[in-house]
């Protein structure tokens, strides 16, 4: 059994790829049986035909649908208007019918949706023919039967019918050795035209193979197999080199969209294996879907997400001890045609998500119709866009006491609904959607960056398929690649800083049109060259300590004090006396320190740095806003440092907050000023908003960078509609992160069974951010840069820790050997700023490549 989707069928290369690979069953010595799904886009078209069709306005929608499938059959070189001729006038006859009665029962829509699978092995099957493979084409609906159930609503038996899979020998005996046919239709005991569910053409794949017994099911698609998550989001989701069948089956349901949650059943009551392969990649081995897999032990396998849910919450305390309160509820989801898919109750409360039905957003007027069916008896209300983020594998219930590292990852968010699944496959969490990607993200990072390749994981994604990456947008070290080599053998180990990437960084945010001022932090790499490039393209200064002060006054003569701010926590009086003598801008962070030294701030100004009370970042211990931050006043002591603010002649003429660092959402810093100018009505000197830094960089391959126009947006938005404050941003890691690299030679290559380490001649006492934060920084072999990454290895240093570590589960060369130079990249910030001599080892030296003679190879 062949199952191709719709992205796989709409390139001629791709009907010469499903060419090649049913030639290579049949010389292999098998039938082949051929489903197709319609084309990509197509279903969700004719959906749109029939809404058109209601208000007679469906021309050009059938226009469309003519248009894409007469331009395949171009690319293909096949009759196209021959051949569909006669299933646009089908098309066209439903279409103005529907427009005279402005009525669409079950059955007609599955009639007009079936026309896109019937149309696509139309054409399918004459290209086989010019191919010399001799296909018969066969209606599936002449085969594949709906199971017959009076009890179930018409859209329920039309529209999402379960099919009959015994055995058929009929089918069986069928002499042809290529059949092609197609998927998400079948017909039911009237002949009437049903549908499989919507994207159902895997579970008539199944039925199929079911029917015929067939030696595996192949399902071909535009992903070389199912991963740890949605390689989209995630390029560096690993391969899952085999799944069971329940484990697929959950993932399938939790929104992982390689598989139809339906089409396991089939293949599972008959033993049939599953592989999932790619179309555009078909030398690929891709995952195999299977009875038992060879691993033991549970495990978390996979992160699959589901957008685009609707919560609904239903309160009383009627509810405790009241016999069928649920099934009076769950009674209007049905009467409203809503299926329910997640649920938590408490004694007083249900908590349960509405799915998106095909695709499309959930109906508002059908909505609040259940709403109000509802309030007969409880409260109820919906929160709308949420995501499912669903942890699976198999007997996950006993590995959740592991799993405290990850749930970290949600502390910073709002959880709606947590649910434990009865099948112990999943463990699945509600938070609001448009923090779906970021959390799924890190929790990936955190379940998987450091998983060896093994029987059960694969490569990753973008190892499987990553392109060399174009000249234009290589990386700045790319282009002196022999200068840095040199740099590293005659140098030792290095921290190298490309002076370019920061000015034009520096460049980036002075574009901004709604930031007036911006301050370079000083902590995030004290270099001096770094430090005075940065003020002479026209940034402040922010500082943290008296020490940062002085190196700047020493650094730079004739330092302009309105250009240095400075931002301390947790000092002395005598630190804040510095700070007035020697910045222009200080930053008061404690209602405490007006009421210990008075005297040190009666006649002053400040800034206030205030809790805006979430914070956000890569990890716990860089979020600097919330409770559990030391950071900041919060808001129930505005009210109370106004009056000791008054009492004593302190003005405030600026408001501070910094949340955290590695933010890549846009919208934070927008939110970030809204809730400064509202604690603006207890200061009213404050005239200057300084919204911190924390602008990130993408930490791992993959993740999209902050999007700075976004960005400005918000800003701009804001500006407008507060114009009497500046705006100020004090960012450090955003302007040198991506400008420096640590060059380090490999000292020692190790094996110790499976795992291989790669010993380099520093390590934490350089660059400790993995080993506090879990930071991810790439390597890469410079010396063999052109050589493909073949090999996995732990990168290590030479610090008596266990902990000494850089990098998990690198991919390097497998000719990698002592001598070589490794490249940590994204090492700019909080690098050298942050080493130690531990084990007495100097930390790596530090060069700044200049603007006027960069090196070249």
């Amino acid at each position: 059994m062949l199952k191709f989707g719709g992205t796989s069928l709409q390139s001629r290369e791709h009907w010469e790829t499903l060419s090649s690979i049913v030639t290579s069953r049949l010389t292999a010595g098998y039938r082949v049986f051929v489903v197709c799904s319609a084309l990509a886009t197509i279903s969700k078209a004719l959906e749109t035909l029939i809404d058109a069709a209601a208000s007679g306005r469906h021309e050009p929608v059938l226009e469309e649908i003519r248009r894409q499938h007469l331009a395949l059959a171009d690319r293909i070189n096949v009759d196209g208007p021959k051949l569909l001729a006669e299933h646009f006038q089908v098309l066209e006859r439903l279409a103005y019918g529907i427009s005279l009665t402005e009525h669409v029962d079950p059955r007609l829509r599955a009639r007009v949706l079936a026309v896109g699978e019937i149309m696509i092995t139309v054409l399918g099957s004459v290209f086989l023919a010019s191919r010399g493979i001799d296909a018969q084409w066969m209606d599936a609906r002449r085969v594949l039967k709906s199971r017959e159930d009076r009890s179930l609503l018409p859209h329920e038996r039309y529209l999402s019918a379960r099919c009959l899979s015994d055995p058929d020998p009929e089918l069986q005996a069928i002499s042809n050795r290529v059949i092609i046919t197609q998927g998400f239709i079948a017909s039911n005991a009237l002949g009437h035209t049903v549908l499989v569910g919507w994207e159902g053409s895997d579970t008539s794949a199944a039925c199929f193979a079911a029917k015929l017994e067939a030696s595996r099911l192949e399902i071909w698609t535009d992903v070389p197999g199912i991963f740890t998550a949605d390689p989209s989001l995630i390029p560096d989701a690993r391969l899952l080199k085999q799944l069971e069948y329940d484990e697929a089956q959950e993932l399938a349901s939790a929104g992982a969209v390689v598989l139809h949650p339906r089409c396991i059943d089939p293949l599972r009551d008959h033993c049939i294996p599953l592989l999932v392969r790619s179309t555009a990649n078909p030398e690929l081995e891709g995952t195999a879907v299977v009875n038992a897999t060879s691993e033991s032990g549970p495990q978390v396998k996979a992160i699959a997400t589901r957008l685009g849910l609707t919560l609904i919450i239903m309160e009383t305390p009627r509810m405790w001890h009241s016999v069928g309160f649920l099934a009076r509820i769950f009674n209007s989801f049905a009467q409203h045609k809503f299926s329910v898919g997640l649920v938590a109750t408490s004694e007083t409360c249900v908590s349960v998500s509405i799915d998106p039905v095909h695709g499309f957003p959930v109906d508002a007027a059908a909505l609040e119709a259940l709403l109000v069916d509802l309030e007969s008896v409880c409260t109820a209300r919906s929160i709308q866009d949420c995501a499912a983020i669903s942890l699976v594998g198999r007997d996950i219930r006993s590995v959740l006491h592991e799993l405290g590292p990850a749930m970290e990852v949600l502390d910073e968010q709002k959880l709606y609904l947590v649910s434990q699944a009865a099948s112990d496959v999943n463990f699945t969490f509600v938070v609001d959607g448009k923090h779906a990607g970021r959390v799924t993200q890190k929790l990936h990072g955190i379940l998987f960056g450091q998983r060896a390749q093994d029987g059960q994981f694969g490569p990753s994604y973008r190892e499987l398929l990553e392109e060399v990456t174009p000249e234009s947008r290589a990386p700045w070290w790319h282009g002196c690649r022999a200068a840095l080599l040199r740099i590293a053998h005659r140098s030792g180990p290095c921290f190298v800083y490309d002076a370019q990437t920061i000015v034009d960084r520096a460049g980036h945010l002075k574009s901004l049109q709604a930031v007036s001022r911006c301050f370079y932090s000083v902590k995030a790499c004290s270099h001096p060259e770094v430090v005075s490039l940065l003020y002479n393209a026209g940034l402040g200064l922010e500082c943290v300590s008296p020490g940062e002060l002085n190196f700047a006054h020493d650094l730079i003569e004739d330092l302009d004090p309105d250009r240095v701010l400075f931002t301390p926590n947790f000092v002395t009086g005598d630190e804040y006396e510095t700070g007035f003598r020697l910045a222009g801008h200080v930053t008061l962070d404690s209602l405490r320190a007006l009421e210990l030294w008075p005297d040190v701030f009666a006649g002053r100004e400040v800034l206030l740095r205030i809790d805006p009370g979430q914070g956000y970042g890569h990890h716990k211990h860089v979020r600097t806003a919330g409770k559990q931050s030391k950071f900041g006043v919060s808001a129930g002591g505005l009210a109370r440092l106004a009056e000791l603010a008054g009492n004593m002649d302190l003005r405030v003429t600026g408001l501070h907050a910094h949340v955290g660092s590695g933010i890549l959402t846009p919208e934070t810093w927008g939110e970030t000023a809204i809730a400064l100018a509202s604690a603006a009505r207890f200061f009213p000197d404050a005239h200057h908003l300084n919204l911190g830094g924390g602008l990130g960089v993408p930490e791992r391959p993959g993740i999209s960078p902050l999007d700075l126009d976004r960005m400005s947006e918000y800003l701009d938005a804001f500006q407008k509609a507060h114009p009497q404050f500046e705006v100020w941003l004090e960012p450090g890691r955003y302007l040198v992160a991506e400008s420096g690299v640590l060059l380090a030679r490999v000292t020692q290559i190790k094996r110790k069974g499976e795992m291989r380490y790669v010993g380099l001649e520093t390590g934490i006492n350089s660059l400790i951010r993995p080993a506090l934060y879990g930071s991810y920084h790439p390597i890469y072999n410079l010396t063999r840069l052109d050589e493909t990454p073949d090999m996995t290895a732990e990168i290590v240093g030479p610090i008596c820790e266990t902990g000494d570590i850089l990098g998990h589960a690198r991919r390097l060369p497998h000719s990698t050997t002592e001598q070589d130079v490794l490249l940590i990249a994204t090492a700019g910030a909080y690098g050298r700023v942050m080493s130690l001599n531990y084990n007495m080892r100097s930390p790596a030296a530090e060069i700044l490549l200049s603007l006027s003679e960069p090196p070249q190879d």
